[in-house]
């Protein structure tokens, strides 16, 4: 069994070692661009070249580092029957609830509040949370959705999801689809956002849709930069629809210096922080899946490309 490995990691061997761990009859190689064509029966990947498509046409799967894989179908090169196998959670679930529900308690209970008192030597108390005026809107229920929706019902927030199809998660009220779009978001006063990037998800959060939102909202993207309208965002803020805003990712990463998120008190910006890939549990469910392909077996996470996710 031949793997490659293929992400621009400067200590590559730190992927390699483990997958010689955890895979030891296979033979393992790290993509370099003048390596001949080496006839890999697998890859794993963070935003390969085309031209690995090129020289490895006989791939029977490719598995990315990450749960996103919208840079991944854009490939114009990449085999359309090649399946793609994207990473199920492997630690990152709970890091996106962890991150959110950190912004949603500080932002409910006023904690720059008691920090600003702090600073001033002032003793004074807030009255306690009313949790039905911080409805929790979570986009997209798969599995980082999910784990975000029920960490909020878990900690008596008012919750509803939305995603393309129903969904029955407890304590969780589901809309689905287009039809399911406009009663989310009246029920929504803070919108998480972990949806895929698809034709159909860019550009999703404009301003009709901050429009649309509950009075004083806060705004908190962790799916992908695109997802989000910039102006439309600067805009709502500005026209008070929008209260606050925390942003881990963007159209354009890092973030130029000029862009006008930076100068925005109402706006928190993370570096693309909100959940990281776990090497060792992310190479035990890439190793686990390739023994059950290699045993014939089917496997979970395989991407439907023409949805994207």
């Amino acid at each position: 069994m031949k793997i490659l490995f293929v992400a621009a990691d400067p200590k590559p061997e730190r992927w390699t070692d483990l997958i010689q761990q955890h895979l030891p009859d296979a033979e393992i190689q790290v993509w370099k661009p003048d390596n001949p064509s080496w006839g890999a029966d697998y890859a794993i990947v963070w935003h390969p070249p085309a031209a690995l498509f090129d020289k490895e046409p006989q791939l029977k799967a490719l598995f990315n580092l990450g749960a996103g894989v919208d840079a991944l179908v854009r490939i114009p090169n990449l085999p359309r029957d090649l399946p793609i196998v994207r990473l199920e959670d492997a630690g990152m679930a709970v890091q996106m609830a962890e991150y959110v529900a950190y912004h949603v308690i500080g932002i409910s209970r006023d904690m720059d509040y008691y920090r600003d008192q702090q600073a001033a030597g002032q003793w004074k108390l807030r009255r306690p949370i009313e949790r039905s005026e911080w409805p929790v809107g979570v986009l997209g229920l798969g599995q980082i959705g999910q784990r975000v929706a029920r960490t909020f019902a878990a900690l008596d927030y008012p919750v509803c999801g939305w995603a393309r199809s129903e969904h029955a998660i407890d304590g969780v009220r589901s809309f689905a689809g287009e039809a399911g779009l406009d009663g989310f978001l009246g029920q929504t006063r803070v919108l998480i956002n972990t949806l895929p990037l698809t034709n159909s998800t860019r550009d999703l959060i404009d301003y009709p849709l901050l429009s649309r939102l509950r009075p004083d909202a806060v705004v908190i993207n962790v799916g992908r930069g695109e997802h989000l309208v910039d102006e439309d965002l600067c805009r709502a803020i500005d026209e008070g629809k929008v209260a606050r805003a925390v942003l881990d990712v963007f159209r354009e990463e890092p973030l130029p210096s000029e862009h006008p998120f930076w100068r925005m008190p109402q706006v928190t910006i993370t570096p693309h922080v909100s959940a990281r890939t776990l090497r060792e549990a992310t190479i035990a469910q890439i190793a686990e899946k390739i023994l059950s392909l290699e045993q014939g077996q089917s496997i979970s996470g395989v991407v439907d490309i023409g949805r994207g996710y």
